[in-house]
C-alpha cells in the first residue's frame, strides 16, 4: 500500500499557520511515501514567500514534488513574468515539475500555467503542446507495472466548485493522457476537494482535486488528500482541519 499526501495552494503570505502546523504534525507522525504538493505555494511570488515555502517542505522529512501555480509567477513585474518567470522559484528547483518514482506509482508533472493568455484572466488554465507532449512521453514510458498519476495546479475540466478553471486545451490533454494509460490526474486551484471517474472515449481517468492550507477558503475548512493506492485500486480521504471526522471522498462519475 502506497500513501500520498496531496496538498494544494498552501499560498505563503496568506497561509493559515494553525493548518501549516497540523499538516507538518500528521508527515511527521504518520509518514507518507511522498508529498505531492500541486500548485500556488505562494500568493504573490514574493522572494520571502518562497523561502518559507522552501523551509516547509525541507522541513516534512518525505519525498516531495511541487508544480507551478499561477500564484507563483510575478505578478506585478510583467518584464520578470515574461522572460524570467520562474527565477523566484530557484530556492525550490530541485522539487519543481520532478517525475517521482514510487513502488508501482510514477507522479509525472505537465504544466498549466502561462506567462501570457490571449484573455484577460490570466490565472486560468492552459496546456501548451510541448508540455502535454512531455507529459505523454513519460507517461508512456513508465513501467508496465507502474500506476501513472499526473500532477498539474489546473484541473483539466470543470469540477462542481465555487472556483472554475475553464482550461485552454484541458479537454484534449485528458483525453491523450488517459490514452496514454495514466489512470488519474491530481490538481489544485479551485480549493475545494473533488474525484471525478471519467470515461475519456473508453480510457478510464480519474480527476482529483485537493483543497487548501490557505486563509482563502471556500467550500472546505483546510484540507489535504490522502491518497492510498493499492495493488488493484486507490482510493481518496480528505483529511480536514475541523472538529468532523476525515471522509472518503465520493467518486463523481460522469461520461
Amino acid at each position: 500500500m502506497i500513501r500520498l499526501f496531496h496538498v494544494s495552494d498552501v499560498h505563503f503570505g496568506r497561509e493559515d499557520r494553525a493548518a501549516i502546523a497540523w499538516f507538518n504534525d500528521v508527515v511527521h507522525k504518520e509518514q507518507p511515501d511522498a508529498v505531492v504538493m500541486t500548485g500556488d505555494l505562494t500568493i504573490r511570488a514574493r522572494r520571502r514567500e518562497f523561502a518559507d515555502g522552501l523551509a516547509w517542505l525541507q522541513g516534512l522529512g518525505v519525498p516531495v514534488t511541487v508544480e507551478v501555480g499561477n500564484h507563483d509567477l510575478p505578478y506585478f513585474n510583467l518584464l520578470e513574468r515574461f522572460f524570467r518567470p520562474y527565477r523566484r522559484y530557484t530556492s525550490v528547483e530541485q522539487m519543481i515539475e520532478q517525475p517521482l518514482e514510487l513502488p508501482g506509482v510514477t507522479i509525472v508533472p505537465m504544466v498549466t500555467t502561462a506567462r501570457f493568455q490571449w484573455r484577460l484572466n490570466w490565472s486560468k488554465g492552459y496546456v501548451a503542446k510541448r508540455e502535454l507532449a512531455k507529459a505523454v512521453a513519460l507517461t508512456r514510458a513508465a513501467r508496465p507495472d507502474t500506476r501513472v498519476f499526473i500532477a498539474c495546479h489546473h484541473p483539466l475540466i470543470e469540477p462542481h466548485t465555487r472556483m472554475s478553471a475553464q482550461t485552454h486545451r484541458g479537454a484534449e490533454a485528458l483525453q491523450a493522457l488517459a490514452e496514454a494509460g495514466a489512470g488519474a490526474v491530481l490538481t489544485g486551484h479551485v480549493h475545494d476537494p473533488f474525484d471525478i471517474a471519467h470515461d475519456a472515449a473508453g480510457y478510464p481517468i480519474r480527476l482529483i482535486g485537493a483543497g487548501t492550507l490557505s486563509e482563502r477558503t471556500r467550500e472546505t475548512p483546510p484540507s489535504f488528500n490522502e491518497i492510498r493506492i493499492g495493488a488493484e485500486d486507490f482510493s481518496v480521504k480528505v483529511r480536514t482541519l475541523a472538529p468532523e471526522p476525515d471522509v472518503r471522498l465520493p467518486v463523481e462519475r460522469v461520461a
